[in-house]
């Protein structure tokens, strides 16, 4: 074989794989922005038992044919408290169910030699341009889920068209077989190359493509090829762990767990190898008629039996080692919190999105759920920034008031970062194929972010009056401190609704209480304001007063206006859509 050859082999390859993948990038993405949010709400609900869990994770990830999706969403929850670590172990063990779907649609409709291997593959196509014109983004989703499957099938169909018939390099078929021919220490060997490919290519689903067409072409056997499937479901827990690197304590638990469950799975398997694999060909043989350890070219032999085999082998492994390990799922919890330690430390002022990394998901439907979460977050800060403010008036010396208006600075900048970051985020999201209620939830979170930055600088506006307030040494009697108080309840009341809100699944926004809220803020504000020109006219207090005073209270109420602006942006992204 000549240098010349191996390149074109090369290039025919990766263009086949590469048509392969973005079959699968579109059969998820599809189904993901078809039922992305019904997928997430089913999840963050999986917690009930250990059997709803693990048929939680099949059914998601049988729907949207990417376990690392779903791992990477599982991983998210438990990083947002939405799920225990126990809940999340059970949904990871069904997404390894579930992605077996993925080998018998290859073995079923990906492989043979027929003249009309393209029809099914052009038929599916013709079918999803009924649905890729529609105007409806529900049927444009379906559209692309069809469409998907047919670029998979003439991938895997360009797949095997790419291989080399090595029938002419016998040399390289003696190098496969002997690497076969050392018992127990060959299983283990391509156990680790498939592992370490699934690692490098971050698709399970192409590994399992590839060693099915290399199945079917004869060049390994059928113990070589299950080595490589135990191999590619340790490599496949790569995606959560990377996606765990930025997440909280039991985040990076729930990526380990994946792997731990994996590997134990191979364990066991290696212990029942040679039984298991009896059975395996036995089934083999009872459907297709051919044992799949018969020898290429020799009677009975058939290319069909060796991808049955191995379809079968990953279902029974992943369902088997399911059932078994289930039983187990406390002490694989102890195993992960062993391996992932408790490290408190004060993160106050630290500045580190949870939940919004670099693993950048293909999928723009979970994209957004991560930046939901990441909005939750800003939140947060923004109510315990809230917080510091009536220590300023209460502080008994300079240097605790110094104290906690450094502090409130730091939030102030921190609720910057946090809004340049996330904004970003949403415009890198909204750059992809959005569906009309995707972009319409990207502009909400938009304006989400900006008012609740908004929020903090009025925050930070109200510290610094207060500061000038000190250094100018004006006092306020006991009724104007009383009434700033009962404005600060106000905006604390709202600012607990508006976070109620964002908490929610933006399905049900209660603007009523929102309203309310507001109302309640200006109707005091309004009051305060006509006491005030009041009392300007009487002389009940000087200028300095007079407009430290006002210039608090018209803080309060600004901030009022932003915090009604959120509970008003996801309102109306749902009264639009």
């Amino acid at each position: 074989m000549t240098f010349g050859e191996i390149v074109v082999i090369l290039l025919n390859f990766a263009g086949a794989l590469a048509v392969f993948l973005f079959g699968m990038k579109l059969m998820s993405e599809g189904l993901q922005k078809f039922a992305g949010s019904k997928m997430r709400s089913i999840i963050g609900k999986a917690t009930g038992s250990t059997v709803r869990g693990i048929l939680t994770g099949t059914a998601v990830t049988t729907a949207i044919q990417s376990s690392s999706a779903t791992t990477v969403m599982v991983v998210s929850f438990v990083n947002a408290g939405l799920l225990t670590l126990a809940g999340a172990v059970a949904v990871i063990m069904g997404a390894n169910i579930g992605t077996t779907v993925t080998a018998w649609i290859i073995t079923l409709f990906g492989l043979g030699e027929s003249d009309s291997a393209f029809s099914l593959p052009m038929l599916l196509g013709a079918v999803s341009l009924v649905f890729m014109f529609s105007k409806r983004s529900r049927l444009k989703s379906i559209g692309e889920f069809v469409i998907g499957l047919a670029l998979l099938l003439i991938g895997m169909e360009f797949l095997q068209r790419a291989m080399p018939n090595l029938e002419q390099y016998p040399a390289f078929l003696e190098t496969l077989a002997r690497l076969s021919d050392y018992g127990f220490w060959s299983i283990l060997f391509f156990a680790v190359i498939g592992a370490v490919l699934t690692c490098l290519v971050q698709a399970s689903a192409a590994m399992m493509a590839i060693t099915l067409v290399m199945c079917y072409n004869g060049w390994i056997g059928l113990d070589a090829a299950v080595a490589l499937v135990m191999g590619q479901n340790i490599g496949t827990t790569i995606t959560a762990n990377l996606a765990a690197m930025v997440a909280n304590t039991d985040g990076k638990r729930a990526a380990r767990a994946h792997l731990v469950f994996n590997v134990l799975g191979v364990i066991m398997t290696l212990i029942v190898f040679r039984p298991l694999l009896n059975l395996i060909a036995n089934m083999t043989t009872g459907i297709v008629g051919s044992n799949p350890y018969t020898a290429v070219g020799a009677e009975g032999y058939s290319p069909n039996a060796i991808p049955m085999a191995l379809a079968l082998f990953h279902t029974f492994f992943n369902v088997a080692c399911t059932m078994v390990l289930a039983w187990f799922i406390p002490g694989i919890v102890r195993i992960v919190e062993w391996m992932v330690k408790e490290k408190p430390e004060d993160e106050e002022y630290k500045f580190r999105l949870k939940y919004i990394g670099g693993h950048w998901m293909s999928t723009a439907e979970l994209n957004m759920e991560a930046a939901k979460k990441e909005i939750e977050e800003f939140s947060k800060r923004v109510l315990r920034m809230y917080t510091f403010l009536p220590g300023l008036r209460t502080a008994k010396d300079d240097a605790e008031f110094d104290q906690l208006v450094e502090r409130v600075e730091k939030y102030e900048e921190l609720t910057d970062r946090m809004e340049m970051e996330i904004a970003n985020y949403l415009t890198k999201i909204s750059e992809g194929d959005l569906s009309h209620e995707g972009s319409l939830r990207i502009s909400a979170m938009l304006r989400v972010v900006d008012n609740l930055e908004s929020i903090g600088d009025s925050i930070y506006q109200i510290a610094v009056t207060r500061r000038n307030k000190r250094e100018a040494e004006v006092h306020f009697d006991q009724h104007l401190n009383d009434n700033l108080e009962q404005m600060k309840r106000l905006v604390q009341h709202a600012l607990d609704v508006m976070d109620s809100n964002l908490r929610g699944d933006y399905d049900h926004v209660d603007m009523d209480s929102a309203n309310a809220a507001e109302a309640a803020i200006n109707e005091y504000r309004n009051r305060l304001r006509n006491e005030h020109l009041e009392a300007l006219k009487v002389g009940r207090y000087g200028y300095a007063i007079g407009t430290a005073y006002s210039s608090l209270y018209a803080l309060y109420e600004k901030t009022g206006d932003y915090i009604i602006n959120v509970s008003e942006a996801i309102g109306v992204k749902f009264r639009e859509s």
